[in-house]
């Protein structure tokens, strides 16, 4: 039998932003889709927001994520069917939302493409639909927001923009960030890094230097 992670024990502050590094298979993106609920470990429990998502049925995680997770992927998920703003609306339709439009045109202004609302994905650049994506993951204001290498398909500049939108997104929601990132630089801007190998965390180490404001 394969084992992809191995006695793993991670705990996560309401607020803290982390960041999980390691190399290419050393179990990153399979820590993350269990802590959002995504998958479940063969043996051990996981807990988001005082609940146990291992005890719950798939309905019942896809409940919990829907009121209290949101994702930004590399690949940037958006459906090519719907606009951006559409993008965005998806999720409070699916909660039932009061004011679906009304969120969504907010939140694509807080990324910057108020005026791309009607767009649709093929219309918008790599850095776009990472901002679009990033809109869609905090309309609802989760208390988490899972983020998986998201600035791996970003040329340098693009992707320091999405960073600082995500820290500033951050700062005023006081949303949990936990971020995989094979950039060093970026999860040092981190309040913890966690490094993992062979799927297994090595280290967890706290950062001291200032903060992005």
């Amino acid at each position: 039998m394969l084992t992809i992670l191995d006695q793993v024990s991670l705990q996560v502050s309401h607020g803290e932003r982390i960041a999980i590094i390691g190399a290419s298979g050393a179990g990153k993106s399979t820590l993350l889709g269990l802590l959002a609920g995504l998958d479940l470990p063969t043996s051990g429990r996981v807990w988001l927001s005082g609940r146990e998502l291992t005890a719950l049925d798939e309905d019942g995680r896809a409940a919990l994520r829907a009121d209290e997770v949101g994702f930004v992927f590399q690949s940037f998920h958006l459906i090519p069917s719907l606009t951006a703003l559409e993008n965005v609306m998806l999720p409070l339709e699916l909660t039932h939302h009061e004011q679906p439009l009304q969120a969504a045109t907010q939140a694509l202004e807080n990324v910057g493409l108020g005026d791309r609302a009607g767009h649709y994905p093929r219309q918008l650049s790599g850095g776009e639909k990472q901002r679009v994506a990033i809109a869609r993951a905090y309309v609802t204001q989760p208390s988490v927001l899972f983020a998986d290498e998201p600035t791996g398909n970003l040329d340098q500049q693009t992707g320091e923009t999405i960073i600082e939108i995500l820290f500033n997104m951050n700062r005023e929601y006081g949303t949990t960030l936990v971020l995989v990132s094979h950039d060093l630089g970026l999860a040092q801007r981190c309040d913890r890094i966690i490094r993992m190998e062979a799927g297994q965390i090595r280290s967890s180490t706290e950062q001291s230097a200032e903060k992005p404001s």
